[in-house]
């Protein structure tokens, strides 16, 4: 019987592969027989297929990316994210804006079964709540119709982490049911707080490491970066040639344990708050 979970002969695009969930998801995929692609602002240290230099931010730079690529394209891991320390804009863009472009621009050079995978977080699952304004920005046309909407409605943005992810996963759901039409699966995931070169950002936004550790599931701890590749590969391999449309929550029970009650997000975070003005006193 043919391991459905492996990529021998299939070409891989992992975007954001310097490090972190791209780092161990470029890994992972290399070890189930891929032929990766890299991509990021900065050169790895380990040996791809091939790297390419793109600074999401800069349209002319995706798009030269995307007419390098060679067909087929058969899977891509878009896993580039900015935390929210960094201009809002940038966040939104490289987030976002640059993850829709570069989908939308390489589903041509994919195949039939071709398949997508993005990284969300669970900071975006209150997406809900703001559905409508979330279409509305789903329905401008290209990067530079998404960055004017969001310049327009900085308020929305605030500081572009927590409205991008929560972009991602509306896109998601949006976009996979169109692209089926393609044979293209497009899904995302939701990772809990996870062991990254970016944690340090995220503990200088919230003033400490506190306020995360309230996010931790019943595990209670932070997950490994493979723990959010595995699930990756799994979504984008032809053993989930039946998904599409989905945001897989990977967080160590933690969104089950809210939903079923069993955790009190607001105990858990004035918990996590008085343990920051302790610190800090």
């Amino acid at each position: 019987m043919k391991d459905l979970h492996r990529y021998d002969g299939k070409r891989a695009l992992v975007v954001g592969c310097y490090s972190g969930m791209g780092m161990a998801t470029a890994k992972v995929v290399q070890s189930l027989g891929a032929e990766v692609h890299g991509v990021d602002v900065r050169e790895p240290d380990y040996d791809l297929a091939a790297f390419t230099l793109c600074d999401l931010r800069d349209r002319s730079q995706v798009d030269r990316l995307l007419a390098s690529l060679d067909d087929p394209v058969d899977c891509v891991f878009y896993c580039a994210g900015l935390p929210q320390t960094k201009p809002p804009l940038d966040v939104v863009t490289v987030n976002f804006v640059a993850m829709r472009h570069l989908v939308e621009g390489v589903r041509s050079r994919m195949p039939d079964g071709g398949a997508i995978a993005v990284i969300s977080s669970n900071a975006g699952l209150q997406f809900m709540e703001r559905m409508p304004v979330i279409l509305d920005l789903l329905a401008t046309a290209g990067f530079e119709q998404a960055q004017a909407w969001c310049e327009q409605h900085a308020d929305v943005v605030a500081d572009g982490y927590g409205f991008s992810k929560e972009a991602i996963i509306v896109y998601t759901m949006q976009r996979a049911t169109e692209l089926c039409g393609d044979g293209i699966r497009l899904n995302c995931i939701s990772p809990g707080p996870t062991t990254t070169p970016m944690m340090p950002e995220f503990d200088k936004a919230l003033g400490g490491h506190e306020l995360i550790e309230a996010f931790y599931g019943p595990m209670r701890r932070e997950a490994r970066p493979e723990e959010m590749a595995w699930p990756l590969a799994f979504l984008n391999s032809e053993g989930a040639s039946f998904v599409t449309g989905l945001n897989m929550v990977v967080d160590a029970g933690f969104v089950a344990g809210v939903t079923t009650g069993q955790i009190d997000v607001a105990a858990l975070m004035a918990r996590g708050q008085a343990a920051l003005a302790a610190r800090k006193g």
